[in-house]
Protein backbone atom coordinates (compact mmCIF):
# COMPACT_ATOMS: atom_id res chain seq x y z
CA UNK A 1 0.00 0.00 0.00
CA UNK A 2 2.94 2.69 0.69
CA UNK A 3 4.71 1.49 -2.54
CA UNK A 4 1.69 2.26 -4.58
CA UNK A 5 1.55 5.42 -2.46
CA UNK A 6 4.96 6.65 -3.31
CA UNK A 7 4.70 5.38 -7.00
CA UNK A 8 1.29 7.26 -7.14
CA UNK A 9 3.26 10.76 -6.15
CA UNK A 10 6.43 9.95 -8.57
CA UNK A 11 4.32 9.43 -11.47
CA UNK A 12 2.40 13.24 -10.27
CA UNK A 13 5.42 14.81 -9.97
CA UNK A 14 7.11 13.68 -13.30
CA UNK A 15 3.51 14.04 -15.01
CA UNK A 16 4.25 18.20 -13.12
CA UNK A 17 7.94 18.77 -14.01
CA UNK A 18 7.07 17.27 -17.66
CA UNK A 19 4.66 20.70 -18.16
CA UNK A 20 6.23 22.79 -15.75
CA UNK A 21 9.50 23.96 -17.67
CA UNK A 22 10.24 27.26 -17.63
CA UNK A 23 9.33 29.34 -21.43
CA UNK A 24 12.21 30.16 -23.60
CA UNK A 25 11.08 33.61 -23.69
CA UNK A 26 9.78 35.30 -20.59
CA UNK A 27 9.41 38.41 -21.84
CA UNK A 28 6.78 37.82 -24.56
CA UNK A 29 3.09 37.16 -23.52
CA UNK A 30 2.58 35.72 -27.62
CA UNK A 31 5.73 33.78 -27.04
CA UNK A 32 4.75 32.11 -23.64
CA UNK A 33 1.71 31.18 -24.56
CA UNK A 34 2.68 29.93 -27.99
CA UNK A 35 4.76 27.80 -25.86
CA UNK A 36 2.15 26.85 -23.30
CA UNK A 37 -0.99 27.07 -24.96
CA UNK A 38 -2.63 25.48 -21.93
CA UNK A 39 -1.66 28.34 -20.10
CA UNK A 40 -3.47 30.53 -22.02
CA UNK A 41 -6.63 28.54 -21.28
CA UNK A 42 -6.11 28.63 -17.64
CA UNK A 43 -5.13 32.64 -17.74
CA UNK A 44 -8.03 33.53 -19.81
CA UNK A 45 -10.16 31.46 -17.61
CA UNK A 46 -9.13 33.34 -14.35
CA UNK A 47 -9.94 36.55 -15.97
CA UNK A 48 -13.32 35.73 -16.55
CA UNK A 49 -13.87 34.18 -12.71
CA UNK A 50 -12.06 36.88 -11.24
CA UNK A 51 -11.64 40.31 -13.57
CA UNK A 52 -8.03 39.97 -13.14
CA UNK A 53 -6.44 40.90 -16.58
CA UNK A 54 -4.70 37.77 -18.28
CA UNK A 55 -1.21 40.85 -18.47
CA UNK A 56 -1.83 41.89 -14.62
CA UNK A 57 -1.56 37.38 -14.32
CA UNK A 58 2.05 37.53 -16.32
CA UNK A 59 3.34 40.05 -14.80
CA UNK A 60 2.95 39.68 -11.12
CA UNK A 61 4.51 35.91 -12.10
CA UNK A 62 7.24 37.27 -13.92
CA UNK A 63 8.40 39.16 -10.89
CA UNK A 64 7.88 36.63 -8.41
CA UNK A 65 9.01 33.80 -10.30
CA UNK A 66 9.75 34.61 -13.57
CA UNK A 67 7.87 31.23 -14.62
CA UNK A 68 9.79 28.85 -12.52
CA UNK A 69 7.24 26.40 -10.82
CA UNK A 70 9.89 25.53 -8.01
CA UNK A 71 11.34 28.78 -7.16
CA UNK A 72 12.20 29.58 -3.12
CA UNK A 73 13.27 32.44 -1.43
CA UNK A 74 17.14 32.47 -1.28
CA UNK A 75 18.56 31.08 1.76
CA UNK A 76 19.91 33.76 4.49
CA UNK A 77 23.68 33.49 5.09
CA UNK A 78 25.43 33.61 8.15
CA UNK A 79 28.63 35.58 8.08
CA UNK A 80 27.51 35.72 4.64
CA UNK A 81 28.73 32.29 3.55
CA UNK A 82 27.19 29.99 5.57
CA UNK A 83 23.57 28.74 4.48
CA UNK A 84 20.95 29.56 6.90
CA UNK A 85 17.11 29.04 6.71
CA UNK A 86 14.36 30.81 3.82
CA UNK A 87 13.08 33.97 4.91
CA UNK A 88 9.84 33.17 3.72
CA UNK A 89 7.57 29.73 2.81
CA UNK A 90 6.99 31.43 -0.46
CA UNK A 91 6.67 28.76 -3.33
CA UNK A 92 6.09 28.25 -7.03
CA UNK A 93 4.79 30.62 -9.80
CA UNK A 94 2.83 33.12 -7.72
CA UNK A 95 5.24 32.38 -4.90
CA UNK A 96 2.00 32.62 -2.17
CA UNK A 97 3.16 31.65 1.41
CA UNK A 98 1.96 28.91 3.04
CA UNK A 99 -0.71 30.64 5.45
CA UNK A 100 -2.50 32.78 2.35
CA UNK A 101 -2.09 29.56 -0.02
CA UNK A 102 -4.03 27.94 3.21
CA UNK A 103 -6.73 31.03 3.28
CA UNK A 104 -6.95 30.42 -0.83
CA UNK A 105 -7.91 26.46 -0.34
CA UNK A 106 -10.68 26.95 2.44
CA UNK A 107 -11.91 30.15 0.57
CA UNK A 108 -12.32 28.35 -3.17
CA UNK A 109 -12.26 24.94 -2.18
CA UNK A 110 -9.85 24.26 -3.65
CA UNK A 111 -8.85 21.36 -1.76
CA UNK A 112 -5.69 20.18 -3.96
CA UNK A 113 -4.36 23.68 -5.62
CA UNK A 114 -0.62 23.05 -5.57
CA UNK A 115 1.63 26.45 -5.52
CA UNK A 116 3.89 24.22 -8.73
CA UNK A 117 0.55 24.19 -10.72
CA UNK A 118 0.47 27.09 -13.53
CA UNK A 119 -3.31 26.59 -13.41
CA UNK A 120 -3.96 26.84 -9.74
CA UNK A 121 -1.27 29.83 -9.10
CA UNK A 122 -3.16 31.66 -11.92
CA UNK A 123 -6.35 31.09 -9.60
CA UNK A 124 -4.85 32.10 -6.56
CA UNK A 125 -3.84 35.51 -8.29
CA UNK A 126 -7.24 35.78 -9.51
CA UNK A 127 -8.88 35.28 -6.28
CA UNK A 128 -5.87 37.54 -4.30
CA UNK A 129 -6.48 40.58 -6.71
CA UNK A 130 -10.20 40.52 -6.60
CA UNK A 131 -9.61 40.61 -2.58
CA UNK A 132 -7.51 43.32 -3.07
CA UNK A 133 -10.15 45.05 -5.44
CA UNK A 134 -12.66 44.38 -2.85
CA UNK A 135 -10.59 45.31 0.35
CA UNK A 136 -8.58 48.29 -0.53
CA UNK A 137 -11.05 49.48 -3.80
CA UNK A 138 -7.89 48.79 -6.35
CA UNK A 139 -8.85 48.77 -9.35
CA UNK A 140 -8.12 45.09 -11.04
CA UNK A 141 -6.37 47.25 -13.85
CA UNK A 142 -4.06 49.25 -11.83
CA UNK A 143 -0.99 46.89 -11.99
CA UNK A 144 1.09 49.11 -9.63
CA UNK A 145 -0.94 49.53 -6.76
CA UNK A 146 -2.45 45.91 -7.41
CA UNK A 147 1.17 44.56 -7.10
CA UNK A 148 2.09 46.47 -3.90
CA UNK A 149 -0.64 45.19 -1.41
CA UNK A 150 0.38 41.73 -3.87
CA UNK A 151 3.78 41.92 -2.29
CA UNK A 152 3.11 43.51 1.01
CA UNK A 153 -0.17 42.64 2.32
CA UNK A 154 -3.47 43.49 2.54
CA UNK A 155 -2.26 45.05 5.76
CA UNK A 156 0.87 46.10 5.12
CA UNK A 157 -0.38 48.26 1.48
CA UNK A 158 -1.11 51.44 3.66
CA UNK A 159 3.05 51.79 4.82
CA UNK A 160 4.46 51.09 1.45
CA UNK A 161 5.40 54.36 1.02
CA UNK A 162 8.33 54.02 3.19
CA UNK A 163 9.73 50.79 1.50
CA UNK A 164 11.06 52.67 -1.73
CA UNK A 165 12.69 48.76 -2.55
CA UNK A 166 8.80 47.61 -3.11
CA UNK A 167 7.62 50.97 -4.88
CA UNK A 168 10.86 50.04 -7.30
CA UNK A 169 9.36 46.80 -7.90
CA UNK A 170 5.68 47.48 -8.39
CA UNK A 171 7.24 50.07 -11.07
CA UNK A 172 8.65 46.98 -13.13
CA UNK A 173 5.18 45.19 -12.89
CA UNK A 174 3.26 48.04 -14.38
CA UNK A 175 5.91 48.34 -17.46
CA UNK A 176 5.83 44.44 -17.66
CA UNK A 177 1.90 44.58 -17.66
CA UNK A 178 1.82 47.80 -20.33
CA UNK A 179 4.30 45.36 -23.05
CA UNK A 180 2.34 41.76 -21.99
CA UNK A 181 -1.16 44.07 -22.62
CA UNK A 182 0.43 45.12 -26.26
CA UNK A 183 2.00 42.05 -27.18
CA UNK A 184 -1.59 39.95 -26.50
CA UNK A 185 -3.56 42.78 -27.95
CA UNK A 186 -1.16 42.11 -31.31
CA UNK A 187 -1.94 38.01 -30.90
CA UNK A 188 -4.74 37.81 -29.66
CA UNK A 189 -6.52 36.35 -32.44
CA UNK A 190 -4.21 33.57 -33.23
CA UNK A 191 -4.42 32.76 -29.51
CA UNK A 192 -8.73 32.28 -29.33
CA UNK A 193 -8.04 30.27 -32.26
CA UNK A 194 -9.34 26.82 -31.30
CA UNK A 195 -6.10 24.20 -31.27
CA UNK A 196 -6.48 20.63 -31.15
CA UNK A 197 -3.59 18.44 -29.65
CA UNK A 198 -3.39 14.34 -30.78
CA UNK A 199 -1.39 12.43 -28.42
Amino acid sequence: MIRSKKLIVLISFLLISACSSVPKNTSDGCSIFSEKYFWYKHAKKTEKKWGTPVYLQLAIIKMESDFDWLAKPQRQKIFKVIPYKRPSSSFGYSQAVKGTWKQYKEETGNKFASRARFKDSVDFIGWYTNKTKSILKIPLDDSFRQYLAYHEGWGGYKNYKKNQKVIILAKKVENNSNRYKKQLNECKNSLSTKRYIIF
